[in-house]
């Protein structure tokens, strides 16, 4: 009985260590075929447009279609070859949901890239209260609807939802509303300056050396931003433009 049960052990250790190399063998001859994947697209793109920069290239759930990244939030896919790609968002069709791919891989991005942002080089207005949710906000202060946002700040802070700021002028780096929004980010009471713009009130002109908005600015455009207020949740989500408070705490699952 016992030499049986001891071959039996010997057996199923010798099928799990088969199993164990098999699963190597397949991923390291799956990592090898991305690789010449890559090598394949690179080279055909190369060949095509000397000198064009592929920063990233992953492969996605469509067998035989992969990702390739030559800029922000670019959106190209192309075959294992690269010598047909096609520029657009890949969807996903499910059950009764259809899902936009790429917009899920860019809110990862996107949740990654404002959170790296540092707090001392945002304007907080923080939640009264419990903190129930941080909501980023690209914000320009000669903009209506951003304006309008802000005036609806202490009732989204009574929700529970922290506002934290960065400076998107949209008019560009050195333009009027830069100066504005930078001398808000400069001021030794930054909240008190911020809403002093947004209600079209005048303060100091002071830009400093250093200010963060050039950096947020830019980043804003990585992630691409077409205009403001941009929002973008924690978890990625970007809503382009205005929402009222009670809307807000729907799509932020407060309600």
């Amino acid at each position: 009985m016992k030499k049986h049960v001891s071959v039996l052990f010997s057996r199923i250790a010798a099928l799990a260590i088969a199993a164990s190399c098999s699963a190597s063998v397949l991923a390291a001859e799956k990592a090898e075929s991305i690789d010449k994947v890559r090598t394949a697209i690179s080279a055909a793109w190369q060949q095509a447009k000397p000198g064009i920069v592929i920063s990233d290239i992953e492969q996605t759930e469509v067998p035989g279609i992969y990702k390739v990244s030559v800029g922000p939030s670019s959106n190209i896919y192309s075959t294992a070859d690269g010598k047909n790609f096609i520029v657009g968002d890949l969807f996903r069709v499910q059950p009764n949901k259809i899902s936009n791919v790429t917009e899920e891989a860019r809110n990862g991005d996107r949740a990654k890239a404002v959170a790296s942002v540092k707090d001392k080089d945002m304007v907080i207005f923080p939640a009264k209260g419990e903190k129930k949710a941080r909501m980023y906000v690209f914000t320009d202060v000669d903009c209506y609807y951003c304006q309008k946002l802000h005036h609806n700040m202490d009732k989204m802070n009574e929700m529970g939802i922290e506002v934290a700021y960065l400076g998107y002028p949209r008019a560009g780096i050195g333009s009027g509303s830069y100066n504005k929004i930078a001398s808000a980010w400069c001021a030794d009471d930054r909240l008190t300056a911020l809403t002093k713009l947004k209600n079209r009130q005048e303060i100091t002109t002071n830009v400093c050396d250093n200010n963060p908005i050039d950096s947020q600015y830019n980043l804003g455009r990585e992630i691409g931003l077409s205009g403001t207020p941009a929002l973008v949740l924690e978890d990625g989500e970007l809503i382009a433009g205005f929402l009222e408070p009670d809307a807000l705490a729907g799509r932020l699952g407060l309600k």
